[in-house]
This record gives C-alpha cells, structure tokens and sequence, in this order.
C-alpha cells in the first residue's frame, strides 16, 4: 500500500519562506525611510516568522537524520526576531551586530547542510547551498560597512543627499530578501525536485513499518 500524500512537504516550506522574504523585499524596496527603526521591524518579523516556519518543517516534514539544520535556523530565527523586535533598541549598532551575526551564522549552517544533503543524494541540496551562500554574503558585506558611514551628494534640479550606513545595510538586507525569494519560489514551484523528495521519502516510511 502507497504511503498517504503528505498536506505539507518540502515544497510548501520553500514557497512559505519565498513568500517572507518577498515581502520583506517589498516593504523595504518600497519604504522611503531605511532607517534602522524601518530595517529591524522588517527584519524581525521575516526573521520570526522564517523561524516559525522551519520549526514546523521539523515535526511535519522531515525525517529525523535531517532535522538538526532546520531546528538551528529555527531558534536562531526566533531570536533574532525577538532580539529585534523591540523598538527601543532598534539602533544602527544593534542593525549591523544582529542582521551580521543571523546572516553569517544561518547562512553557513545551510551551507553545510546543503552540501552534506548534496552529498547523501538529496536533489534539495542545491538550494540549501545557494541560500546558505546568499546568507554569507550578506554578513560579509554587512561587516564591510561602517556603521557611521555619511556620504553627502548631490543630483542636479533634484538637490543635496546623504548615503549612509545604515541606508546601505538595509538596502542590502532588502536585495538579498529579493534574491531568497526568486530562488526559493522558482525552487518550490519546480514539480521534479518537490516530487523526488516526496518519493524519496516513502520507501524509508514503509520500510520502517514493516
């Protein structure tokens, strides 16, 4: 007897968190003001709700060799959601120290996780790898700017500017959601590699069974 089709696999875990960082892409490339105050309260809740989502994976979708990466970005999600989320403390400091810190630690979990899964078989790999390099770059270049960083200039007949730090940082945070969410819903809407997983999974379940 075939194994029941699962109500939530791997694909709705990618489309959940493309849906996220879409929105979090959106609401920065379309705020006026990327200010740390604007920044963190994006972050926090794309954080949060990131996290919530791959905890969820963890009891509905995956197996249990391959949890622990999910469980990490988890509650590393949840606090730096949390770590983020009150207003008072949203400071340019606390924007690069917290936004780094998730991105270079996430990132290289995932990384890792992606290319042991790379390595057992698993077609999902791939993305994890990608993902993962996407979280590394965006604490690099994070770390590469100066919190205080002030640039005045000046566009004729439109008037005088100023670039800063900050305005860099989450301007950054913003591409890199953009990028996490193109990839991650070209992945999640791919029918193939969604449908290997799930096949993958199946023997394993009615092995156990037996």
């Amino acid at each position: 007897m075939s194994a029941p089709a699962r109500a939530f696999t791997v694909r709705h875990v990618q489309l959940l968190r493309a849906l996220f960082a879409a929105a979090a892409a959106v609401m920065i490339t379309f705020s006026s003001d990327h200010s740390a105050a604007v920044g963190l309260s994006v972050f926090s809740g794309f954080a949060f709700v990131t996290g919530f989502v791959l905890i969820l994976a963890v009891f509905l979708v995956l197996p249990a060799g391959s949890r622990w990466p999910y469980v990490i970005l988890g509650l590393l999600g949840f606090a730096a959601g949390m770590a983020t989320g009150i207003p008072m403390w949203r400071t340019n400091d606390l924007f690069f120290i917290v936004v780094s810190s998730w991105a270079l630690i996430t990132g290289a979990v995932e990384l890792l996780a992606g290319v042991r899964a790379r390595r057992a078989g698993d077609p999902t790999g791939r993305d994890g790898v990608i993902i993962g390099a996407f979280g590394v770059l965006l604490g690099i270049l994070l770390l590469l700017i100066p919190a205080g960083f002030t640039h005045d200039y000046t566009i004729d007949e439109a008037g005088t500017f100023e670039l800063s730090g900050i305005i860099l940082g989450v301007g950054m945070f913003g591409g890199y959601a953009a990028l996490v969410a193109v990839f991650l819903g070209i992945a999640g809407l791919t029918p193939k590699k969604a449908d290997a997983v799930a096949s993958a999974s199946v023997p394993a379940e009615s092995g156990d069974a037996r």
